[in-house]
Protein backbone atom coordinates (compact mmCIF):
# COMPACT_ATOMS: atom_id res chain seq x y z
CA UNK A 1 0.00 0.00 0.00
CA UNK A 2 1.27 3.45 -1.17
CA UNK A 3 1.90 5.52 1.74
CA UNK A 4 2.58 8.94 -0.21
CA UNK A 5 0.48 10.08 -3.08
CA UNK A 6 2.86 12.34 -5.89
CA UNK A 7 0.29 14.15 -8.27
CA UNK A 8 1.23 16.47 -10.91
CA UNK A 9 -1.00 18.69 -13.20
CA UNK A 10 1.00 17.54 -16.12
CA UNK A 11 3.95 15.92 -17.62
CA UNK A 12 5.98 18.76 -17.97
CA UNK A 13 6.27 18.63 -14.05
CA UNK A 14 7.77 15.21 -14.26
CA UNK A 15 11.53 15.70 -14.15
CA UNK A 16 10.61 17.70 -10.59
CA UNK A 17 8.50 15.48 -9.39
CA UNK A 18 10.79 12.40 -10.27
CA UNK A 19 13.04 13.78 -7.48
CA UNK A 20 10.73 13.64 -4.87
CA UNK A 21 10.01 9.88 -5.99
CA UNK A 22 13.88 9.44 -5.97
CA UNK A 23 14.04 10.30 -2.61
CA UNK A 24 11.19 7.83 -1.60
CA UNK A 25 12.40 5.19 -3.10
CA UNK A 26 16.17 6.11 -1.80
CA UNK A 27 14.49 5.50 1.48
CA UNK A 28 12.37 3.08 0.89
CA UNK A 29 9.13 4.82 1.00
CA UNK A 30 6.35 3.42 -1.31
CA UNK A 31 4.19 5.71 -3.38
CA UNK A 32 1.64 6.06 -6.20
CA UNK A 33 2.36 8.98 -8.64
CA UNK A 34 -0.60 10.01 -10.96
CA UNK A 35 -1.13 12.90 -13.46
CA UNK A 36 -4.02 14.90 -12.51
CA UNK A 37 -5.53 18.15 -13.88
CA UNK A 38 -7.65 19.86 -11.45
CA UNK A 39 -8.88 22.51 -14.32
CA UNK A 40 -9.25 19.82 -17.06
CA UNK A 41 -10.52 16.93 -15.33
CA UNK A 42 -11.85 18.25 -11.92
CA UNK A 43 -14.00 14.97 -11.92
CA UNK A 44 -11.19 12.83 -11.84
CA UNK A 45 -8.62 14.98 -9.23
CA UNK A 46 -12.00 15.12 -6.68
CA UNK A 47 -12.71 11.35 -6.83
CA UNK A 48 -8.30 10.79 -6.18
CA UNK A 49 -8.79 13.37 -3.15
CA UNK A 50 -11.52 11.58 -1.73
CA UNK A 51 -10.20 8.15 -1.93
CA UNK A 52 -6.46 9.24 -1.10
CA UNK A 53 -7.06 8.20 2.78
CA UNK A 54 -8.74 5.13 2.20
CA UNK A 55 -5.78 4.31 -0.68
CA UNK A 56 -3.50 4.61 2.71
CA UNK A 57 -1.59 8.00 1.86
CA UNK A 58 -0.62 9.36 4.75
CA UNK A 59 0.88 12.53 2.98
CA UNK A 60 0.40 14.00 -0.88
CA UNK A 61 3.17 15.74 -2.69
CA UNK A 62 1.14 17.80 -5.17
CA UNK A 63 3.53 19.70 -7.67
CA UNK A 64 1.69 22.51 -10.12
CA UNK A 65 2.59 25.80 -12.20
CA UNK A 66 1.26 28.87 -12.82
CA UNK A 67 -2.29 29.53 -11.47
CA UNK A 68 -1.03 26.27 -9.01
CA UNK A 69 -4.63 24.90 -7.40
CA UNK A 70 -3.33 21.72 -7.06
CA UNK A 71 -1.44 21.46 -3.83
CA UNK A 72 -4.57 23.46 -2.34
CA UNK A 73 -7.04 21.76 -3.61
CA UNK A 74 -5.96 18.57 -2.22
CA UNK A 75 -5.36 20.06 0.84
CA UNK A 76 -8.78 21.07 1.14
CA UNK A 77 -10.16 17.84 0.60
CA UNK A 78 -7.05 15.37 2.33
CA UNK A 79 -7.35 15.54 5.74
CA UNK A 80 -3.73 14.66 6.12
CA UNK A 81 -0.48 16.76 5.36
CA UNK A 82 0.00 17.96 1.78
CA UNK A 83 3.21 19.45 0.14
CA UNK A 84 3.19 21.48 -2.44
CA UNK A 85 5.99 21.82 -5.10
CA UNK A 86 5.82 25.22 -6.84
CA UNK A 87 6.93 24.59 -11.02
CA UNK A 88 9.18 27.21 -12.35
CA UNK A 89 7.48 29.05 -15.08
CA UNK A 90 8.62 30.92 -18.16
CA UNK A 91 6.43 33.89 -17.68
CA UNK A 92 7.07 34.73 -14.08
CA UNK A 93 10.19 32.38 -12.88
CA UNK A 94 7.72 30.26 -11.04
CA UNK A 95 6.69 33.44 -8.83
CA UNK A 96 3.44 32.65 -9.63
CA UNK A 97 3.29 29.26 -8.08
CA UNK A 98 4.93 29.60 -5.33
CA UNK A 99 1.85 33.03 -4.32
CA UNK A 100 -0.56 30.60 -5.18
CA UNK A 101 0.12 27.51 -3.28
CA UNK A 102 1.89 29.31 -0.16
CA UNK A 103 -0.91 31.95 -0.03
CA UNK A 104 -3.68 29.48 1.26
CA UNK A 105 -6.85 30.77 3.49
CA UNK A 106 -6.78 29.60 6.96
CA UNK A 107 -7.67 26.79 8.29
CA UNK A 108 -5.95 25.12 4.58
CA UNK A 109 -2.57 24.47 5.09
CA UNK A 110 0.01 23.47 2.35
CA UNK A 111 3.82 22.91 3.40
CA UNK A 112 5.58 24.39 0.59
CA UNK A 113 9.16 23.92 -0.82
CA UNK A 114 11.27 25.77 -3.04
CA UNK A 115 10.34 26.18 -6.50
CA UNK A 116 11.33 22.80 -8.55
CA UNK A 117 12.32 21.24 -5.04
CA UNK A 118 11.37 17.79 -5.61
CA UNK A 119 13.94 16.25 -3.49
CA UNK A 120 13.02 18.68 -0.49
CA UNK A 121 9.24 17.66 -1.04
CA UNK A 122 10.45 13.92 -0.69
CA UNK A 123 12.54 14.57 2.14
CA UNK A 124 9.59 16.09 4.23
CA UNK A 125 7.79 14.03 3.24
CA UNK A 126 9.42 11.17 4.70
CA UNK A 127 10.30 13.51 8.24
CA UNK A 128 6.55 13.35 8.64
CA UNK A 129 6.46 9.85 7.90
CA UNK A 130 9.27 8.91 10.32
CA UNK A 131 7.11 10.92 13.10
CA UNK A 132 6.05 7.46 13.94
CA UNK A 133 8.31 4.97 12.37
CA UNK A 134 11.76 4.59 13.86
CA UNK A 135 13.40 2.73 11.13
CA UNK A 136 12.60 5.29 8.82
CA UNK A 137 14.08 8.00 11.48
CA UNK A 138 17.41 5.83 11.02
CA UNK A 139 17.13 5.98 7.27
CA UNK A 140 17.36 9.69 7.81
CA UNK A 141 20.00 10.14 9.72
CA UNK A 142 22.35 7.86 7.45
CA UNK A 143 21.00 10.17 4.90
CA UNK A 144 21.89 13.49 6.60
CA UNK A 145 25.14 12.10 7.41
CA UNK A 146 25.93 10.79 3.46
CA UNK A 147 25.23 14.50 2.43
CA UNK A 148 27.76 15.49 5.55
CA UNK A 149 30.23 12.91 4.00
CA UNK A 150 29.68 14.42 0.32
CA UNK A 151 30.81 18.29 1.56
CA UNK A 152 33.42 16.81 3.35
CA UNK A 153 34.77 14.91 0.53
CA UNK A 154 34.29 17.81 -1.89
CA UNK A 155 36.14 20.32 0.38
CA UNK A 156 39.44 17.74 0.88
CA UNK A 157 39.49 17.43 -3.04
CA UNK A 158 39.20 21.13 -3.17
CA UNK A 159 42.21 21.50 -0.79
CA UNK A 160 44.59 18.82 -2.11
CA UNK A 161 43.96 20.27 -5.92
CA UNK A 162 43.25 24.41 -5.20
CA UNK A 163 40.31 25.62 -6.98
CA UNK A 164 41.62 25.76 -10.53
CA UNK A 165 42.66 21.88 -10.36
CA UNK A 166 38.69 21.42 -8.82
CA UNK A 167 37.58 23.21 -11.59
CA UNK A 168 39.16 20.77 -14.44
Amino acid sequence: MARVGIVMGSDSDMPVMAKAAQVLDELGISYEMRIISAHREPDVFFEYANMAEEKGFKVIIAGAGMAAHLPGMCAAIFPMPVIGIPMHTTSLGGRDSLYSIVQMPSGIPVATVAINGGANAGILAAKILAVSDEELLKKLKDYSSSLKDSVQAKDEKLQELGYKGYMK
